[in-house]
């Protein structure tokens, strides 16, 4: 099920069916909708499931304080929800959201999951999210005989033309009706594409925003 309207997200969880555990809680593991980025997990009981439900916001049941929490309602970080599903044993949710200001965890990282060996690192998204952190990462710190570092410095009149290019080879290719050529000149004409969002400093989500209002 996808679905921002609160009917649908009602008409696809049935409350009464969710099995708890023996604490009456079950675990809602919490994702970006766009990226896939898992963003933290919590836990909610029937009463907190019904009013994300009511109010197309995520609310979770806090074990430390015996009390219900709105994710966000002091920080404003609060997150929208698009979409819920639960498992095959009904005993865990994943639940799609839109995180309001990009920041989930209450240390100010984007995600809970940003430890790797006591290292802070980004969370880890869909593979052109990863590929568009590190093309935007090298815009900031160029390093030297990086080719997109090249590119990025060689402005839009290299990295269009290098677009122009890969979309001819695409077209090629799929002419040859190749599928592993197919495959290789789309992951350039990707690649490149990334390399214009992140020179015009337009953020890939708004690309995955677009596709998502498209979709609709």
């Amino acid at each position: 099920m996808f679905s921002s309207d609160l009917h649908s997200l009602h008409q696809a969880i049935p409350v009464e069916k969710i099995r708890y555990d023996e604490k009456g809680l079950v675990p809602a593991i919490i994702q970006d909708y766009l990226d896939g980025t898992v963003l933290m997990m919590g836990w909610m009981n029937r009463e907190s499931l019904q009013k994300t439900l009511e109010t197309g916001e995520t609310w979770f049941w806090s074990r430390s304080r015996q009390e219900l929490w709105h994710k966000g309602a002091t920080s404003g970080h609060i997150q929208k929800v698009k979409s819920i599903r639960y498992d095959c044993d009904s005993d865990a949710l994943l639940v799609g959201v839109e995180q309001i200001g990009d920041i989930a965890c209450h240390t100010g990282e984007r995600s809970c999951f940003h430890q790797v060996d006591a290292k802070i690192v980004p969370p880890p998204g869909d593979t052109l999210s990863q590929l568009f952190a590190i093309i935007c990462d090298r815009r900031e710190h160029p390093q030297e005989n990086s080719y997109t570092c090249k590119l990025l410095a060689g402005g839009d009149n290299k990295i269009l033309k290098k677009i122009g290019e890969e979309s001819a080879e695409v077209v090629m290719a799929c002419k040859d009706d190749n599928a592993d050529a197919i495959a290789s000149e789309a992951a350039d004409l990707l690649y490149h594409t990334l390399v214009a969002l992140a020179h015009h400093r337009v953020d890939l989500k708004a690309v995955y925003h677009k596709l998502q209002e498209r979709r609709k």
